[in-house]
């Protein structure tokens, strides 16, 4: 008889582990809230232009690989993808960009150019990076996160000191220039948090973004999410939408199912891909792990406040990645992680796929999605959103040297209220809890629930942590924890 699982959510995570378990013989359904699958990485469509609402950022290509060929698959097999070049430009004010090569040869130029002798330095600091990136992927990412041993092996008690320096203390030691510095600083604005409370360790993602490249799957970060599902539902995976599950069903300390849209679905495990706070809030307060004031403690990633803009017109000077670094740095961190306050003068983020793939946009126009990271839980306001998009469009104009605001067909905003309510997002987080020192690993929320047998969770609030690959990453970890406890009738072989 095979056993049955229901999942809760269908982002990432979710469809990862949904695959394996389904790949390994249960019977497996997915109840999500939403009315298509993706989480936080679904799609817009408006007047001719398409949007992905969530990630637009493709790093990290081989954990994709990785995952695809689980199932003797490629994700050619379901997406086109295309590494793009520049990766990025990053606007400093509107006499200087730098544009971030797809070639590691032509960074190290750039570097060069910018200050004398940099280019040496990051050369040993992408060898380093390298390094670090091959321990975290084969050593310690796949780890379930239960004992501080499993991040114990010769290679981390050799590097023990990357883990107690940060970031931004490592890349300043040898690299001066002030622009430069925010160039190897950025990547860990994935990781959502400060580079100088990171662990230099981290240095990877640089790593991932020099090295391995900047990406765009064919028609949006969504033909991933379609062809994740399409392989969950060749294993036999079936998709529930507008399921938006109210009680998680206990019985004697084991998961026994979920109630969703007042019907009761059975389960021998429960797998929640939801908001860790939020599914718990499913439970009685006596089989809940992590208090309320657990959460308040934890430093959560920043959540955004989001626009997406139509233009009438293809935009000059930027790129389809754009980074806007045309204030301080420093103080927009303080307001998201000290002060917990909107900021003045933001830095922001835009996407301009369009650029790149005539799906986004009739012929002739432009696609646009506008991400400014802010503190979660914050007052969130029409007027609020508005006041920003303002300021925006205006130093986008003065940045770019060209009028923006008479070409605009129409722009939606999304912020905090909108994680609230789409996605139950603990106080509108966008990407889950931050990748501090004790807030890795094995100090992250457990994979398993210690109250409630058969209760699991996946996603970017549990191991291994924020950002799209990790996600993957995470739904392989809880799947094969369940596979090992119900020993399936059909074998999980598959290693790669």
């Amino acid at each position: 008889m095979e056993n049955k699982v229901i999942i809760i959510g269908a982002g990432f995570s979710s469809l990862a582990s949904a695959c394996f378990l389904a790949q390994a013989g249960m019977s497996v359904t997915v109840l999500e809230k939403n009315n298509t699958a993706g989480g936080r990485a679904r799609r817009l469509e408006e007047q001719g232009f398409t949007f992905d609402i969530g990630p637009t950022f493709y790093w990290m290509p081989d954990v994709f690989e990785r995952f695809f060929a689980y199932f003797d698959k490629k994700p050619s097999d379901y997406y086109q993808l295309e590494r793009l070049d520049p990766g990025y430009e990053v606007y400093f004010d509107k006499k200087t960009s730098f544009k971030v090569s797809g070639e590691v040869d032509k960074i190290y130029e750039l570097f060069e150019e910018v200050e004398a002798g940099s280019a040496k330095h990051l050369q040993q600091f992408l060898k380093d990076a390298r390094s670090n990136y091959e321990i975290a992927i084969n050593d310690l990412v796949y780890k379930p996160g239960f004992s501080l041993s499993e991040l114990v092996t010769w290679q981390t008690v050799t590097r023990v000191n990357k883990f107690f320096d940060n970031i931004s203390s490592s890349i300043k030691r040898k690299i001066k220039n002030k622009r430069l510095v925010q160039l190897l600083e950025f990547p860990v604005l994935f990781l959502g948090a400060k580079p100088s409370t990171t662990p230099a360790f981290y240095n990877f993602m640089n790593y991932a973004d020099f090295e391995l490249g900047t990406w765009h799957p064919k028609g949006g970060m969504y033909e991933v999410v379609e062809g994740m599902k399409k392989l969950a539902e060749d294993l036999g995976v079936q998709f529930y939408f507008d399921q938006n599950v109210e009680k998680i069903i206990t019985e004697k300390g084991k998961a026994k199912g979920v109630v969703a849209n007042g019907i009761t679905f059975d389960a021998d495990v429960v797998l929640s891909g939801a908001d860790y706070a939020h599914t718990e809030s499913l439970l009685p307060v006596s089989e809940r792990m992590y208090s309320e004031s657990y959460w308040k403690k934890k430093t959560f990633a920043p959540s955004a406040l989001l626009f997406y803009i139509g233009f009438n017109k293809k935009l000059e000077n930027v790129s389809h990645h754009t980074l806007f670094f045309d204030t301080d740095f420093e103080k927009h961190a303080e307001y998201i992680y000290d002060l917990k306050q909107w900021p003045e003068s933001p830095l922001f983020y835009g996407s301009f796929p369009s650029i790149t793939d005539d799906h986004f946009a009739p012929e002739g126009k432009e696609a646009a999605t506008i991400l400014i990271p802010i503190a979660p839980g914050l007052e969130d306001s029409e007027a609020l959103r508005e006041k920003y998009f303002k300021e925006i469009i205006e130093r986008m104009e003065k940045l770019t040297g060209q009028s923006l605001q008479d070409d605009i067909v129409f722009h939606k905003s999304y912020c905090i209220n909108d994680f609230v309510e789409d996605y139950n997002a603990y106080k509108g987080n966008a990407y889950g809890l931050a990748n501090t020192l004790f807030q890795t690993a094995y100090f992250r929320p457990k994979i398993k629930s210690k109250k409630v047998d058969n209760l699991y969770f996946t996603g970017q609030l549990t191991v291994p942590g924020p950002g799209v690959p990790p996600s993957l990453i995470s739904g392989k970890i809880v799947s094969d924890q369940i596979i090992s406890k119900l020993k399936p009738t059909k074998q999980h072989e598959k290693t790669v």
